[in-house]
């Protein structure tokens, strides 16, 4: 079976190609309908990662948060036009200490190989979870990047000590937004501060008990455990921001992806006594997980449909180019992929 694969063969240029899809009765063939932009898929279409990595991984076909619908299934585990939910990590073998998706064996879509930009894909059965027929699915297209930040807040959960009356969420783009509002949902007794430096990002935060610019945060203020949802050059800034107001023996949880070192200070975690720790990726309990607490809490739903942005009918590669060069000049929100090819 021919399937039609568009990869980044290098920044800004897309390329078409004809992969044969083996037709077994172990894999379920699944025809992506929403594909949602990352800022990882942004790093590689403009080039922002090292030389050597875009020389390693390129080409490949982009896009690792998607939902589709199941073409063929020979396992018969779901009816053909079943709404799934789509995997991307992959991993080749079990742990009983390593989660999935930090198994270094383990392989993630469009990083390394072929991500979901493809007319049909073939999946392991449990790499993909079903979805109720009624969800919207501009938003169940980016359940990948909700499940890290659920995936993020149970770790937190064994991590962190029992006193909650205050956290603090560095960061007002998606990442800040996604992992605020699940706070609330998963602790609805604790006080949830959510900090920026975009007073009209702010007023999305709705949901939150308090929200300041990080250039305005009253001298008193003081939070038991925090997450660090900023990354890139001003991670670091956040980071000892954060150490400055947490309570000792607090926790502090980084989400941020940087690609330069983050200068901390060091001497305050350690007369704090406080823990860091970094979370990466989810894996199929964090699916499962997340599709619970939407059912738990349908509000949810609602709110995330806020961060919906652009939605972009794609047919082609100029489109599938649009799409990307969109989403770059975003201020906020989630480009979606209507996938059309």
């Amino acid at each position: 079976m021919l399937t039609s694969v568009y990869r980044l063969v290098r920044p800004r240029q897309f390329e078409l190609v004809f992969n044969d899809i083996t037709l077994d009765k172990s894999h379920v063939i699944v025809h992506p309908v929403r594909l949602s932009i990352c800022n990882a898929d942004q790093r590689y279409y403009q080039g922002l990662r090292a030389e050597n990595i875009l020389r390693k991984k390129l080409p490949m076909a982009l896009i690792h948060e998607a939902v589709g619908r199941v073409a063929f299934d020979p396992t018969g585990q779901f009816e053909e036009g079943t709404l799934v939910v789509m995997i991307p990590n992959t991993p080749t073998e079990k742990d009983d200490i390593i989660a999935e998706n930090y198994l270094r064996s383990s392989q993630f879509r469009a990083s390394g190989f072929d991500g979901f930009m493809q007319e049909y894909v073939s999946m392991e059965p449990d790499r993909l979870v079903a979805l109720p027929e009624d969800v919207n699915l501009s938003v169940a297209a980016f359940t990948e990047i909700v499940s890290v930040s659920y995936h993020t807040i149970q770790r937190f959960l064994r991590f962190s000590h029992s006193r909650r009356d205050v956290i603090g969420v560095w960061g007002d783009g998606n990442l800040g937004y996604i992992t605020s509002l699940l706070l609330k949902a998963i602790l609805p007794e604790t006080k949830v501060c959510v900090f920026g430096v975009n007073e009209y990002k702010l007023h999305d935060f709705s949901f939150a008990d308090d929200v300041y610019l990080i250039s305005d945060i009253p001298e008193d203020f003081h939070m038991d455990h925090a997450f660090e949802c900023v990354g890139g050059a001003a991670s670091s800034k956040a980071i000892n921001q954060i150490i400055d107001y947490i309570n000792p023996e607090g926790t502090i949880s980084i989400m941020g992806v940087s690609e330069d070192f983050a200068p901390i200070n060091t001497r305050m975690i350690l007369e704090k006594g406080l823990r860091l720790f970094g979370s990466s990726r989810s894996g199929r309990e964090d699916f499962l997980g997340l599709i619970k607490l939407y059912n738990q809490n349908p509000d949810l739903i609602n709110q995330l449909e806020k961060i919906v942005g652009a939605e972009i009918h794609v047919r082609s590669i100029q489109d599938i180019t649009r799409a990307f060069e969109i989403d770059i000049h975003k201020i906020m929100g989630k480009t979606i992929m209507i996938w059309e090819n």
